[in-house]
């Protein structure tokens, strides 16, 4: 059996969970801190009353309303920390993360580092002893990228006593300009999110090991089309094996 959880800490994320009309469910994420107060809608709840207490318990707020209190998952932070690009939704990421195959210890290039989702996932897909090199054009998406990470980590290791591996290498720079860069890495598979794939396939193609496994994360058809035909027209060695839309359905059972 695995370690007890211990208490809550000071410096950890903390995800309060509220009962609304409907049976429905608001999440609020909090970095514990003892003098600050978690505000919600059924009122405030200090962080010292939090801190010391053992996940899963529920607190009263200062209105009497009924708070769950734990720990959140990785998947409940990337939907709550701060964005600027849209993310990769969870549900997409583990899609992806099972066509890529990536094992621990793997290196893994990806392509946009947007708001860290990705980069997230990845870093805890290779492990400790893998390395994952996610390309950024913007200045203001890589510096989120890098600040949700590291805000994660810190999280990680006070709640958890452990270390979360330090294993992306986030880099500002146009992936199209990167091919120099490229030939000295050998990539077990490649994640790219970005609105013009089309462009990094010639450059990181020839980094990728034989049968490694490309993904490419796309908004709509009208994008996949264009991506086959630049494969095709720039004869590219790539197959394309699946085309997916994955689907998520939340079900809400009430006794009769």
């Amino acid at each position: 059996a695995g370690a007890r959880p211990g208490p809550f800490r000071a410096g950890e994320l903390a995800l309060a969970e509220v009962r609304r009309k409907h049976n429905t469910t608001l999440k609020l994420l909090c970095r514990l801190a003892a003098g600050s107060v978690l505000a919600s809608p059924g009122g405030l709840l200090p962080h010292r009353d939090i801190i010391g207490q053992l996940p899963g318990q529920v607190l009263r707020t200062s209105a009497g309303a009924r708070l769950l209190l734990r720990r959140p998952s990785l998947e409940e932070y990337v939907l709550l920390m701060p964005r600027g690009p849209t993310i990769a939704y969870p549900k997409d990421i583990s899609a992806m993360l099972m066509m890529t195959d990536i094992h621990p210890g793997d290196t893994v290039l990806e392509t946009g580092s947007g708001s860290g989702a990705m980069s997230l996932f990845l870093s805890r897909a290779v492990g400790p002893k893998g390395r994952v090199i996610s390309y950024e054009i913007r200045d203001d998406h890589h510096n989120l990228a890098k600040k949700n990470y590291r805000h994660w980590r810190a999280a990680w290791e006070i709640g958890h006593m452990e270390e979360w591996p330090d294993n992306v290498d986030f880099i500002l720079q146009d992936i199209s300009t990167a091919a120099a860069d490229m030939k000295s890495i050998t990539l077990d598979a490649i994640v790219l999110d970005m609105l013009n794939p089309q462009s990094a396939l010639p450059v990181v193609h020839p980094s990728l090991k034989q049968g490694g496994v490309c993904a490419v994360y796309l908004a709509n058809i009208t994008q996949v089309i264009d991506l086959l035909d630049r494969i095709r027209t720039c004869k590219l060695p790539f197959l394309c094996e699946r085309i997916i839309e994955v689907t998520h359905r939340n079900w809400l059972v009430l006794p009769a």
